[in-house]
């Protein structure tokens, strides 16, 4: 019975052991079946699975654009770059008459110490590296150039390799790097360990154009085998890679290296914060150059500074604002050249008094002559008697500040045109409170130099297709506005000449002869950021000159700022522009007006002591002297020059008369030896603040002379 009983259990576990067989059978029948039939299994794409374990996708590198200046210079462009690899596994050499990897590691670092500029311990460091297939020597073998890679391999060294990559280089160094900035490279390893160099634009240019200059890789997609191999007969899928463009800006190597040579001299010789220039085709808008010291070296990346001063970095503009807010009110026309106003200090209604930059002032002078002392009051004056806050803040905006010209850089920044109140409005009229950049300024003055139509800056020149040679853009002249009538236009420009070429005027220490320039100075105080108010040291300004040249038919534009001059020394500048105004004209053949001192006649001067007065000044102007009569009386009494100097045409020659009432002479303009000797001649003690030529004169012309009376005068170097 136990037999029976035990067989039939037996019978019973086999039928459990098939049904359970069957059961897993059919799951797994069941499951082929979804895999073969179903397009995503657990969130996975069986098909593109099996697709991407069988494909390979070679990526074809698109070629980086060059940039070029408009006269073809080599700005950026791609080079080879190359990274020392040493193989030090002896499992490469299946030869050993041809070895494949580092044998004598000694003789190897030795060779290789003067070429990459580091010790032989250093690279034995890594050539002795423990149970590694290759090695590589850190940054002193990495960006090797061409002439580097061929005077290794001159060598002969075994196991020693190179991999190849490309890196943006500049061929100028620092020239323009501020509008250039600078490409980045990056280094990946693809699937198949290869390493691949992607240069992304950063700053300037490179940034600006990154797409264009990129161009647009291509690719090849293909069937491997295991080995990674192609799988002949299958189908292959291909696009070529499209090349970046090349750019072509409207800089003039020749101009920059002007402007790179100024700054470099100045650099040198003086000591400021920054110091930057910006030079405009006067007649379309072009910017011929740009650029800022301290600058960089795009190779190099000695950065201090991410920001492009031109573009980027507002600032108040300081008295070049003078310029247009005498415009808007011969705009308005309203503006009388002749009008007369008080000049020294103004006190505005809420108590806060204003002063010139000679706050002892020049009497009562016109508006004319207020523009070209920079007079402070001449504008409150002007602002008050004809113009309002909405009239000068909409001509502020029509000349493009407070917004973006649109210049082909990044983060070009807008300023602001903050302004409300009486002092703050009367502050604006003379460009502080308010905040504007060089590039909008250059902007603005095209005015100037096209009959009052404005016109957009503008860097490229073209961009061309390096595979086709076709122009795929082109810059040119750009209309914004007319902003201005040629009467305006020609009555700033005679201001701005005087400006400059006037002994005495604000702007003479930028007078060349025979250069026809004209421009407008500007100084601003700095802002304290720790509080309210400005700063107060010598130091603390911002000196700016807005020019053109030549007046007439002009070529150029500047712009030109420097922060922080030693002791608020203005040579700095002067001398730049200067040296800037001489090198243009050579380029553009604009050859100065002769004015050499040798073809100038010369007189030893008579004596006109107890001559009639209108005898002696008809005779001393025959001669080509610029005479000044003190006094109302009909006999010269005393003269300066003295009897038997010598003098040339043009020369001041001061006829004192015997009038009882004398005034004070106005003497802008004179050296200190010549001004301190006409004020002893008239009974009056001098004190001289500064040196070279008088700029200021503590008491105005017209003054009645008194007794014991005591004169300063402000000096400063006539260039």
């Amino acid at each position: 019975m136990k037999r029976k009983k035990r067989r039939k259990n037996n019978i019973r576990y086999s039928k459990l052991l098939i049904i359970t067989s069957l059961f897993l059978f059919a799951l797994m029948i069941a499951r082929v079946t979804q895999l073969a039939l179903a397009e995503e299994v657990d969130d996975t794409n069986l098909q593109a699975l099996a697709r991407q374990r069988t494909t390979k996708t070679d990526i074809i590198k698109a070629e980086r654009g060059n940039i070029y200046s408009s006269d073809g210079e080599a700005l950026a462009q791609n080079v080879s770059s190359y990274k020392l690899i040493a193989y030090l596994s002896p499992s490469r050499t299946t030869d050993e008459d041809n070895p494949q990897h580092v044998v004598d590691k000694e003789k190897t670092a030795r060779e290789l110490a003067p070429i990459l500029g580091v010790s032989e311990e250093e690279i034995l460091k890594y050539l002795s590296k423990e149970g590694v297939y290759q090695t590589e020597f850190g940054n002193a073998g990495k960006g090797l150039t061409e002439l580097t890679k061929e005077k290794i391999e001159a060598l002969n060294l075994p196991g020693i390799d190179f991999i190849e990559s490309f890196k943006r280089y500049y061929p100028k160094g620092d020239f323009a790097s501020y509008i250039l900035g600078y490409a980045k490279e990056e280094v990946t390893t693809n699937d198949d360990g290869k390493e691949e160099t992607t240069i992304t634009g950063e700053m300037g240019i490179e940034k600006y154009y990154d797409s264009t200059l990129k161009g647009e890789d291509g690719y090849t997609t293909y069937q491997k085998d295991l080995r990674g191999f192609k799988i002949a007969g299958t189908n292959e899928i291909s696009k070529e890679a499209s090349d970046g463009k090349d750019i072509y800006l409207t800089l003039n190597s020749s101009i920059q290296f002007f402007v790179e040579q100024a700054l470099s001299e100045a650099e040198a010789n003086y000591n400021y914060e920054w110091f930057t220039i910006m030079i405009a085709d006067a007649k379309t808008g072009a910017i011929l150059a740009s650029s800022t010291s301290p600058s960089f070296d795009p190779n190099k990346r000695d950065i201090t500074n991410y920001l492009d001063m031109n573009v980027s970095s507002p600032y108040e503009p300081g008295s070049t604002m003078k310029i247009f807010t005498y415009m808007a009110a011969m705009e308005q026309g309203v503006y009388d050249g002749n009008e007369i106003y008080h000049s020294g200090v103004y006190t505005t209604t809420d108590g806060t008094e204003i002063g010139d930059w000679n706050r002892a002032g020049w009497g009562d002078i016109t508006f004319d002559r207020g523009f070209a002392l920079s007079s402070n009051v001449g504008v409150i004056n002007l602002i008050d008697r004809h113009l309002s806050v909405d009239i000068l803040r909409s001509y502020f905006k029509k000349l493009g500040f407070s917004k973006k010209t649109g210049i082909e850089l990044p983060n070009e920044a807008t300023g602001e045109l903050d302004f409300k109140y009486e002092t703050e409005i009367f502050n604006a009229g003379f460009g502080q409170g308010i905040t504007t950049t060089p590039i909008q300024n250059i902007q603005a003055l095209t005015s100037l130099t096209n009959g009052g139509v404005m016109l957009k800056p503008y860097l490229v020149e073209k961009i061309v297709d390096p595979d086709t040679g076709e122009v795929v853009y082109e810059g040119k002249r750009t209309e914004v506005d007319t902003v201005a009538s040629e009467t305006t236009v020609n009555k700033i420009k005679d201001l701005m000449w005087e400006t400059v070429n006037t002994q005495g005027m604000t702007g003479a220490g930028y007078r060349l002869d025979g250069y026809d320039l004209i421009g407008k100075t500007g100084t601003a105080q700095i802002a304290d950021e720790d509080g309210g108010g400005y700063l107060t040291g010598a130091s603390d300004i911002i000196s700016s000159f807005a020019g053109i040249y030549p007046k007439d038919d002009p070529k150029v534009i500047i712009y030109a700022s420097v922060k922080r001059p030693d002791g608020g020394n203005q040579r700095v500048i002067w001398q730049a522009i200067k040296d800037i105004v001489v090198n243009v004209s050579k380029y553009y053949g604009t050859d100065p007006v002769t004015t050499n001192e040798e073809e100038l006649q010369e007189y030893n001067l008579t004596s006109y002591k107890n001559k009639d007065i209108a005898t002696s000044s008809s005779e001393l102007e025959s001669m080509g002297m610029n005479v000044t009569v003190i006094g109302t009386g009909t006999k010269v009494i005393k003269q300066y020059p003295s009897k038997g100097d010598k003098v040339t045409e043009g020369t001041k020659v001061f006829l004192i008369t015997n009038d009882s009432n004398l005034t004070v002479p106005d003497l802008l303009g004179l050296s200190s030896k010549q001004a301190e000797d006409l004020l002893k001649l008239l009974g009056i003690s001098v004190k001289l603040e500064g040196n070279g030529y008088v700029t200021g004169q503590s008491i105005g012309s017209g003054t009645v002379i008194t007794e014991n009376m005591e004169i300063t005068l402000a000096l400063s170097p006539k260039f």
